[in-house]
């Protein structure tokens, strides 16, 4: 297994680790609801250094960028960051991704950790532009820090004024005396905060001052389990659950970052799913009877007929309930529709719910 630059340290923290995307990484250190609610309510660190990053440097780096993305980038200005999915071939999705404009002709796309390989080659197959790629994946540390009070800790270490800064914005600067950090107004768990990148040989440095500024605060380590239900609650799809190579940006209702006023990678085909209309839609939905939803569940209808499958479930810490999500006939994805999760071999009534599950996130 690959380890982060911080993988000692949090083993010495007490850290359950457990293997996740090829990386030996902490799930969770005191408890995952503790950790959830940190973030909900204070600040929370988690090391996601595991994460892909890739540069594209050049002066048709945007075209490229513009083929394979289904979002559009020329829209992107310096400093701005666009969430987008890489299409496939077949209508499904290589992967989804945040593209960073650092300059007209620079830029940094990131990728989840489970996909870095096979989203390296699916672009550098489309590379008839000349464009440089570097594949910087192994050199980056990333510490998000999350929450509504991780601007304040933060604010300690730098003179950007992280305030005026807007959601889906970055900047390059120092912080915690560090120099060419890249902080970013950005996160996967809808309670506010910021993603820092820095290199490797830092990483300790950085995390240990965003500790002491944050100490006032109660902020703590947060492991990949908190992280996976933070992100439920907002309806942020997870690859490989929510998403993948079958699942159509316009099912998984990714509508709005699949723009058809440019051409892309397998454009008429996802077109022709929102001119045609879908069979299936990715919806949120909440438990009525008592039972839990996991992953591959079956969802069905009042008189037991399957109509889907469950992606992703949990117990919500926020909202004391269990949620979902998962895909259903779209007949059934209205909200408010009466839907059935097959538990073991009973019918456990839920309800669809509109996305995000949670609106006071801050």
């Amino acid at each position: 297994m690959k380890t982060t630059a911080l993988t000692d340290l949090h083993i010495a923290l007490g850290a359950k680790m457990v293997p996740f995307a090829g990386y030996n990484m902490p799930v969770s250190y005191t408890g995952l609801n503790e950790e959830h609610l940190t973030v909900r309510s204070g600040v929370g660190v988690f090391d996601v250094s595991h994460m892909g990053e890739f540069r594209l440097k050049g002066p048709k780096a945007l075209d490229l960028i513009q083929q394979v993305t289904s979002n559009d980038a020329s829209k992107l200005i310096d400093g701005k960051v666009q969430y987008s999915c890489l299409p496939n071939d077949k209508g499904g999705i290589v992967d989804d991704l945040l593209v960073y404009r650092a300059s007209a002709e620079e830029y940094i796309l990131v990728v989840n950790a489970s996909n870095i390989e096979k989203d390296w080659n699916w672009i550098k197959q489309f590379n008839s532009y000349g464009v440089e790629m570097i594949n910087e994946s192994d050199d980056w540390s990333l510490l998000a820090v999350q929450g509504p009070k991780a601007i304040l800790a933060l604010q300690k270490l730098t003179k950007v004024d992280l305030s005026k800064m807007e959601y889906y914005s970055f900047c390059i600067d120092t912080m915690a005396g560090l120099n060419n950090v890249i902080i970013s107004n950005t996160g996967y768990t809808g309670a506010g905060g910021f993603e820092i990148y820095i290199k490797n040989a830092d990483a300790k440095k950085m995390w240990d001052a965003i500790f002491e500024a944050g100490a006032e605060f109660g902020i703590k380590p947060i492991g990949l389990g908190a992280r996976d239900t933070l992100r439920l609650e907002m309806g942020f799809c997870l690859y490989g659950n929510d998403i993948d190579d079958t699942t159509s940006p316009i099912e998984a209702g990714l509508g709005w970052i699949t723009k058809f006023t440019k051409d892309f990678t397998n454009r008429a085909a996802i077109e022709g799913h929102k001119t045609n209309g879908v069979s299936k839609k990715l919806v949120g939905f909440e438990m009525i009877d008592r039972g839990i939803p996991r992953h591959h569940y079956l969802i069905a209808d009042a008189n037991g007929k399957t109509i889907g499958k469950v992606t992703s479930g949990t117990q919500s810490p926020s909202l004391n309930k269990a949620i979902g999500m998962g895909y259903v006939a779209t007949e059934f994805s209205k909200a408010d529709s009466e839907i059935y999760i097959v538990i073991r071999e009973k019918l456990i009534k839920a309800q669809v719910k509109k996305l995000p599950f949670l609106t006071n996130t801050k």
